[in-house]
């Protein structure tokens, strides 16, 4: 009981006191909002449909990335973070309260683009549950990965700056907008070291039934990816500020 009293005070405080910080609202939001409109003017109706994976996943990642970026680093430079660690919970406690309200930002960004192109073309043969499964885990390993960016950096920009240096490779190497099989063949094997590679597998099947590999691999793959990322965090996190 102690600890969910704790999940959730961490939780709150961190949605009531982040979430409409400038470096959220213009990482986070504005900038998938604005490469999605762009997107779905320009294209014809029929093409959207092909383009809503790759708007879906950029929404998430962006959106979750900025968040951890922000809520790390500010509570860093305000020696929050130090001492939420000395209060009496486990470090996976905080951890998983950090990462949900990541998580939940990351899904809410996620539904922009679908509303934006339900008003332009039909959604019905969407896989509905495929596609949240997909976005649950998309922003999952996502937000891990802006927690163990998070907490290598001391100022916002340094997060957001590190951040970029990972989010725009991952975009045009996970097979969204250029597919894998036309990367040089050096760079194959960096694309299966993704896990926004095999999220966004799992989009193509929800979306327009593209996938290359079953929803169940793709699943199992990114359960993997989110526990060696989880225990990775906590190492860190352990190493720096406690041991």
């Amino acid at each position: 009981m102690k600890s969910l009293i704790a999940f959730w005070n961490i939780l709150k405080k961190d949605m009531k006191n982040y979430y409409l910080k400038p470096p959220n609202i213009s990482w986070g939001i504005i900038f998938p909002l604005s490469w999605t409109l762009m997107q779905l003017i320009r294209s014809p109706g029929g093409s959207i449909p092909d383009l809503l994976p790759g708007l879906i996943s950029m929404s998430v990642l962006f959106g979750t990335t900025s968040m951890l970026a922000v809520t790390i680093t500010f509570e860093r430079s305000s020696r929050s973070f130090e001492r939420l660690l000395l209060a009496p919970i486990s470090i996976n406690t905080m951890v998983l309260a950090k990462i949900t309200g990541t998580v939940l930002f990351g899904i809410f960004n996620a539904f922009v683009p679908l509303i934006f192109a339900s008003f332009v073309v039909d959604l019905g043969a969407v896989k509905w549950g495929q596609l949240l499964l997909a976005v649950l885990m998309i922003a999952i390993t996502s937000a891990l990965t802006g927690l163990l960016i998070a907490v290598s950096a001391k100022q916002v920009f340094e997060a957001q700056t590190l951040s970029n240096f990972f989010r725009f490779p991952m975009l045009f190497l996970c097979g969204l907008f250029i597919p894998i099989s036309g990367l040089p063949a050096f760079l194959r094997p960096v694309s299966s070291c993704l896990p926004l590679t095999y999220g966004a597998d799992i989009l193509k099947g929800a979306i327009v039934g593209a996938n290359t590999l079953s929803v169940s691999l793709s699943f199992g793959i990114l359960m993997l990816f989110t526990v060696v990322l989880f225990f990775v965090c906590r190492h860190n996190i352990n190493r720096k500020w406690i041991l």
